[in-house]
């Protein structure tokens, strides 16, 4: 019946198709798909580690700790002498990543960076940097360590020096964010929600 309505050859082919899916499949063959089974999972498993690690990096960087800026002596431009700058120091903050700004008289005073024992001599030799430009200068703390400044030309016995311990940020950072740096939230929720799917997977597998 079949060879009047198909060409010939093509029942011939549709049977012996059929005869081979019929047939009991041998034992190498189900050694060949408990195998490939396995593979499969051993895949899976790796993916999900890999899923697992994204997702704690993710969370813990949701929230990342915006550096601050922060004005020597409390003001635009108080660089200057008589001030109390211990003071002013004790009630801030320093951590890796944020800036100091001096503001000064660029033609009078300056802003030298130098090591601890002449900034207790207020000696101004051989400093460490000069960070003196325009009178309106930043300094990047780029290290978990103290810093100690003073300026030249005597006004640090006058009381131009400073200083400084800048530190790691604390594990749980304060609530601003770097929008632009940081995964949102919605990320770190969305690739959760893929490993909860990629686990159910496994497990119905």
């Amino acid at each position: 019946m079949l060879n009047g309505l198909l060409p010939t050859g093509t029942c011939f082919k549709i049977c012996m198709f059929w005869y081979h899916l019929t047939l009991p499949r041998s034992s190498s063959t189900r050694e060949n798909e408990k195998r490939l089974a396995k593979m499969e999972v051993f895949s899976l498993k790796k993916m999900l580690l890999w899923l697992i690690t994204v997702v704690n990096i993710l969370g813990s960087t949701a929230e990342c700790r915006e550096p601050v800026l922060h004005r020597v002596g409390g003001g635009k431009y108080t660089w200057a002498p008589n001030m109390n700058f211990t003071a002013w120091a004790m009630h801030e903050e320093f951590y890796v990543g944020d800036w100091l700004y001096f503001g000064f008289d660029k033609t009078r005073y300056s802003v030298l960076e130098v090591n601890k024992i002449n900034y207790n001599n207020c000696n101004d030799k051989n400093c460490i940097a000069n960070i003196t430009r325009g009178g309106r200068d930043v300094f990047n703390l780029t290290e978990a360590r103290p810093y100690y400044f003073l300026s030249g030309r005597g006004y640090c016995f006058k009381g131009m020096k400073v200083a400084v311990h800048a530190q790691y940020p604390p594990p749980d950072p304060a609530p601003l964010v770097v929008r632009n740096v940081c995964p949102s939230k919605s990320a770190s929720h969305g690739l959760a929600m893929l490993l909860a799917l990629f686990t159910s997977y496994a497990v119905m597998g």
